[in-house]
């Protein structure tokens, strides 16, 4: 097979896998059928890759989902963080992360 070469000058860009994809998507989807996201941006940058959740498309982020793989060793390498900036939730695993926006779907179900 071949090999990959970087050119000099050029940065290595961090992103999310297929999984990591799959699953921030489906929940993204799944907010979107209940009517509390509407738009969504992906941001692949040298240092951490961020994905966007929006209420609405001309207004801030309700929540960001962050992959920093620096991170990895000391807080972990996901963070979720809220519309105001506050770090809501950090960890190894993305499943734990994402489970206070996973709360907002539950709803209780009258026998």
């Amino acid at each position: 097979m071949g090999t990959i070469a970087h050119f000099p000058g050029t940065r290595l860009q961090i992103g999310f896998d297929r999984l990591e994809l799959t699953r921030i998507l489906d929940l993204y989807g799944r907010m979107v059928a209940a009517g509390l996201w509407r738009d969504y941006a992906i941001d692949f940058d040298r240092d951490a890759a961020c994905f966007a959740a929006f209420r609405r498309t001309a207004e801030r982020p309700e929540y960001r989902i962050e992959k920093r793989p620096a991170l990895r060793n000391r807080q972990g390498i996901w963070a979720l963080i809220g519309e105001g900036g506050s770090i809501l939730k950090r960890g190894a695993d993305l499943g734990p992360v994402l489970a206070p926006v996973e709360r907002r779907l539950m709803k209780l179900v009258a026998e």
